[in-house]
């Protein structure tokens, strides 16, 4: 895990893999002086914190669904040829995150959030769609990649949450992962649609895709902290790397803040 401080215009970065066999080192030391002094605290978390929980991270050897690369399938091309194909992936996609929970370094940031937030300006920023870090309790949070559990109408743009499973009676039992499946024959008059009045487009999932700009909204909030002059950024790689230094910091020690 990295960390790096920026105060002013100096940026200096720890690196805390080594905190697991070195717990009093110089390092942690100055960390928790500038984590107990930062106003602004922002956590920067990607794929390998949610693997922990186990949500296929899509790449490598996993990066297949069927006999489809991942990255192949989220694309608008591939949605506009076959949105049945698609829909039947992120339905795959939106059960599989409905089953995890999440671990003890979602858990550690919410719990950081709820102890401090009062006194701090605390944000987690992440490239994560599975809406973990809002299971596990964070509360300011910026979905840069967007969120499974919520629907963009390609007709009117409205988006909204939608939990349901199935999200619609025509991917009930649908979206195994077997690669013997070919296809999919879903009609498009049967995939989810926007319930507005006047309205009745094809939804699709509210995910930024490749060959996509994330949303003008959600670019703002996150480069707003490139104006403050001094903030924590956290970088998460291995849940129990932050759960390990949470843990320490905050449940056992949080009288040193």
């Amino acid at each position: 895990m990295c960390i790096t401080l920026k105060t002013g215009n100096l940026l200096v970065s720890y690196n805390f893999i080594k905190i697991m066999s070195v717990r009093q080192s110089s390092d942690i030391a100055k960390f928790r002086d500038t984590l107990k002094s930062a106003k602004n605290i922002v956590f920067l978390s990607g794929a390998g914190i949610s693997a922990e929980s186990g949500i296929p991270t899509f790449r490598g050897a996993g990066g297949f669904w069927r006999k489809y690369q991942a990255s192949a399938l989220a694309t608008p091309g591939a949605f506009n040829n076959n949105p049945s194909l698609v829909w039947e992936f992120y339905h795959y996609r939106r059960e599989v995150a409905a089953k995890c929970e999440p671990n003890p370094g979602h858990k550690a940031i919410a719990n950081y959030e709820k102890l401090y937030g009062p006194e701090k300006t605390i944000t987690v920023i992440t490239q994560n769609v599975d809406g973990l870090h809002t299971k596990a309790g964070t509360k300011n949070l910026i979905e840069l990649h967007g969120n499974l559990y919520k629907t963009r109408c390609t007709k009117c743009k409205e988006v909204l949450t939608n939990t349901d499973n199935p999200i619609c009676e025509a991917l009930a039992n649908r979206g195994a992962p077997d690669v013997k499946v070919v296809g999919s024959d879903i009609p498009v008059k049967v995939l989810p649609h926007c319930k507005k009045p006047g309205c009745g487009g094809l939804l699709r999932p509210h995910i930024v895709w490749f060959g996509e700009s994330l949303e003008t909204e959600v670019l703002n909030k996150a480069g707003a902290f490139n104006s403050i002059s001094s903030i924590v950024s956290i970088m998460t790689i291995k849940f129990y790397i932050l759960s390990y230094l949470f843990t320490q910091f905050i449940v056992i020690s949080k009288d040193m803040f």
